[in-house]
């Protein structure tokens, strides 16, 4: 008997599958298996971005030693830091940002991944194009920031020259 027969929780509580009926295998997702290709539209949150290069895992050479930083003797006596190189470039990403190792798997080929794509693509990569992007936005941002600035100023001038326009006026009537 599955576990939603053995609670009943009303309609509004109950959590419907974040998966497509026909892609479970075997008891769990098949976009979590490791050799499931997953096609850029399934990629949550990535509608209009490509995919990045895939990476073969047998061109990857893992290694798991011990960490380092602050943390104690949790991090620096277990090995949980994730060296992974990709062999036809030579580039190699070291990951401890969790005390998981699974987490800094994942989190090692995905920067991995990233930097393949830099090494490869140079200034075409999707990283690349990203961080132009958000600089150009961010130039927008601060010519919009001045413009107003200006446009406050120049407001604030009129507004003093008019109340001085005004005091002159009451004063001459008087």
């Amino acid at each position: 008997m599955s576990t939603s027969g053995l609670f009943r929780l009303p309609p509004s509580l109950t959590r419907m599958c974040p998966v497509p009926w026909g892609l479970w295998l075997g008891g769990k997702p098949a976009l979590l298996s490791p050799r499931t290709v997953v096609a850029p539209a399934q990629m949550a949150g990535r509608k209009d971005r490509p995919a990045l290069l895939s990476l073969d895992e047998s061109e990857l050479e893992e290694q798991f030693v011990k960490g380092h930083g602050p943390g104690g003797q949790a991090t620096n006596k277990t090995s949980n830091c994730v060296v992974l190189k990709h062999i036809p470039s030579g580039l190699v990403v070291k990951c401890h940002q969790t005390r998981s190792v699974d987490q800094n798997r994942k989190l090692a080929r995905k920067i991995l991944q990233e930097k393949v794509d830099v090494f490869y693509n140079g200034e075409n990569s999707l990283i690349c194009k990203e961080k132009r992007e958000a600089e150009k936005k961010k130039q927008e941002r601060k010519k919009r920031a001045k413009e107003t600035l200006e446009k406050k100023k120049l407001l604030k001038e009129l507004w003093e020259s008019s109340k001085n326009v005004r005091g002159e006026r009451s004063a001459d009537s008087d």
